[in-house]
């Protein structure tokens, strides 16, 4: 009978520690995850990320973006001298003026270009969602999730690791704080690349630097694009009837969060992109072509 009441007195204290693990991850980062995950214009209205970007074309990255410009100009000047000498082919002056014109209009208008973008990347998550609000009654979100995890994980809030629905609560909580980070880097990535978009708009007024455009706007778009993949992800999981007997439905809601930590990798196999698994460490930012 001791050796009984031991082992109880040991399974009761390591499921009263995970139930606290578990229980301060759930109330402390998933509504956080939400904020990382569904990006719209907010992220530009920080007064210190509006500082570095530049309000006017005589103020920070902007300045930078414009000096370079007139690089530009001076460069292709020098060009088409040497093309007249050498008779190389050289891009048509009127072409390339216009080019520069209407890139450097773009340029300067970068801001409010992304933010336009953002609005309607974030509208179309937030159509989606509300399809599932209006079917539902629940926010479909990650804190309205965890919610629904537990309530079908859990027995009067109590949770047995090393039950079935224990197992599954764990490898939903692991998986789930892993999405955090994924979506940290993705935040940032985002941030980034919105600071570069003037460089971005500048190099197509040269052939030789239209590439990094190209690779510019498949990074955004593909960043932008997860958070439309989770959304649908996360209607279908709140269709779900995850009744405490219905075990198959447990298994596919670990396969839902499973798609959430691949989405980043789905939509580069689709557009390219860049890649913010966690797993791979630096060298996971690469760019797929």
């Amino acid at each position: 009978m001791e050796n009984s009441e031991i082992t109880q007195n040991i399974i009761n204290t390591i499921n009263t520690i995970l139930e606290n693990f578990f229980s301060s991850i759930d109330n402390s980062l998933y509504g956080v995850l939400d904020d990382l995950v569904f990006i719209s214009d907010d992220i530009l209205k920080d007064n210190y990320f509006n500082k570095i970007f530049g309000t006017s074309p005589q103020h920070a990255i902007l300045l930078i973006a414009n000096s370079l410009l007139i690089g530009f100009l001076l460069y292709y000047a020098a060009q088409y001298m040497m093309a007249n000498l050498t008779y190389i082919k050289s891009e048509n002056p009127a072409q390339f003026i216009f080019k520069c014109i209407f890139f450097g209009i773009c340029m300067n208008s970068s801001f409010f270009i992304i933010e336009q973008i953002l609005n309607l990347n974030s509208n179309v998550s937030l159509l989606i969602r509300g399809v599932g609000e209006d079917l539902f009654g629940k926010n479909i979100c990650f804190k309205e999730l965890i919610l629904e995890i537990n309530s079908n994980l859990s027995i009067d809030n109590k949770i047995d690791i090393f039950s079935l629905d224990g197992i599954i609560k764990g490898t939903l909580t692991v998986s789930l704080f892993n999405l955090i980070f994924s979506y940290s880097l993705r935040y940032v990535l985002i941030k980034v690349l919105i600071l570069l978009s003037p460089f971005a708009f500048l190099s197509l007024t040269l052939e030789k630097t239209s590439h990094f455009f190209k690779s510019w706007f498949r990074s955004l778009f593909s960043l932008l694009f997860i958070q439309i993949i989770v959304s649908i992800v996360l209607l279908l999981l709140f269709a779900m009837d995850y009744s405490k007997n219905n075990l198959i439905n447990k298994f596919i809601y670990i396969g839902a969060i499973y798609a959430l930590i691949r989405a980043n990798s789905i939509v580069r196999e689709l557009f390219g992109g860049i890649s913010t698994n966690i797993q791979t460490g630096i060298s996971g930012l690469r760019l797929k072509a």
